[in-house]
């Protein structure tokens, strides 16, 4: 069986963490879901900067707007909200014959918003109104201020997609403000079982921040030369084994039972950032040692199509959880804070998703004023 579509067996469903017009045009994504039974679409700005604004399979829409009296972020929100729109729809059956638990497609709010409560939660719940389509998520930075906007959001029904998370400690309390939200729903009333959350927990980046500090202390020599040179390459996994024990802490008590037998899902981990940026490491790097039930991996294309290739599919999450411990311990011996260098990632990821968000306005804004000359 095509190894991409053992991994649901398993229990774990796959995301393409990419989206374009052409792709829903010409039934690449479609194949997609037919030969790869792949369950769900992740974006972000950088996704619609390169689909957008470096290809032309937009130029017609954006002629065809331009005619208009549209504002530029209106452009913006006019194009991508086709695109989300159009992609969750391909995934309706996927939706529907999973009972809810898979058929997903991610949109971002403005990644200007990552310090904005208030901003956060009245754009997700616009974005939500104007898609309206069940199979959605709004993304949602796991920044301090994203925090109370996810429990607001949950509160309000909207399914939520929380980014960026990077430390076990933001990973708990997203996996808290998840709870709050549906617990402030039942208390008032409402319906918990249309809604659902992921949190989106980033692993190669954790690596690409870490390892040249390894290099550097495996250079000097020494008596630490040894363990630096062992721990390359092992703390994203380790994060990540060690979050899927925060998963369970959270969502395996009385606490979430109550919820359950209303009707509530748990906050499902999704693995993000699964690209592997060192040539070094194989293709699968962080995917093969993440394998576990339930559980969402997105991948880029490149990482999909090795995968598809070479994956050797097996329950492995739960495997050596103590082995992850210590790793993150043996980095504290080498004086590396991890939880210094997850939060400088956190707002590294924000800037990350601002600049290419800004450059696709800035196109968009010359796009439409060549076609209004």
């Amino acid at each position: 069986m095509n190894p991409l579509r053992r991994l649901a067996t398993l229990g774990q469903s796959v995301y393409l963490d990419e989206l374009g017009r052409g792709m829903l045009r010409d039934g690449s994504l479609q194949r997609l879901i037919d030969e790869d039974g792949i369950h769900g679409v992740t974006s972000n700005p950088a996704i619609f900067e390169k689909a957008i604004a470096r290809s032309n399979e937009y130029d017609a829409a954006i002629a065809e707007l331009a005619r208009g009296d549209h504002g530029l972020e209106e452009v913006y929100e006019t194009l991508v909200l086709e695109d989300i729109g159009a992609a969750a729809d391909l995934f309706a059956d996927v939706y529907a014959d999973s009972h809810g638990a898979a058929g997903y497609v991610s949109l971002e709010v403005s990644p200007r918003l990552a310090d904005d409560t208030e901003g956060t939660v009245a754009e997700a719940r616009r974005l939500w109104a104007q898609l309206g389509r069940p199979n959605v998520f709004i993304k949602v930075p796991g920044t301090a201020a994203g925090l109370p906007a996810i429990e607001q959001l949950v509160a309000d029904g909207v399914n939520v997609n929380v980014t960026l998370l990077f430390g076990l400690e933001r990973y708990a309390a997203v996996a808290e403000a998840y709870l709050r939200g549906l617990e402030r729903r039942v208390e008032a009333g409402l319906p918990v079982d249309g809604v659902a959350s992921v949190a989106s927990f980033f692993l190669s980046r954790i690596d690409v921040a870490i390892d040249p500090v390894l290099d550097e202390l495996a250079a000097d020599g020494g008596t630490v030369a040894e363990t630096a040179r062992r721990q390359r390459g092992r703390a994203a996994i380790a994060s990540a084994k060690l979050a899927w024990t925060r998963y369970q802490d959270a969502f395996g008590g009385t606490r979430f039972a109550r919820l359950a037998a209303a009707g509530a899902r748990p906050q499902w981990l999704l693995w993000a950032s699964t690209g592997t940026k060192d040539p070094a490491y194989p293709a699968t790097k962080y995917v093969e040692p993440l394998i576990g039930a339930p559980t969402i991996t997105t991948l880029p294309r490149e990482t999909m199509d090795a995968y598809r290739a070479e994956g050797d599919p097996a329950l492995r999450l739960t495997d050596d959880i103590e082995g992850a411990r210590r790793d993150l311990a043996a980095l504290a011996e080498l004086s590396i804070d991890l939880d210094a260098v997850t939060k400088k990632l956190e707002i590294e990821g924000v800037e990350k998703f601002v600049k290419p968000f800004d450059a696709l306005l800035e196109a968009l804004d010359r796009a439409l004023t060549e076609q209004r000359a």
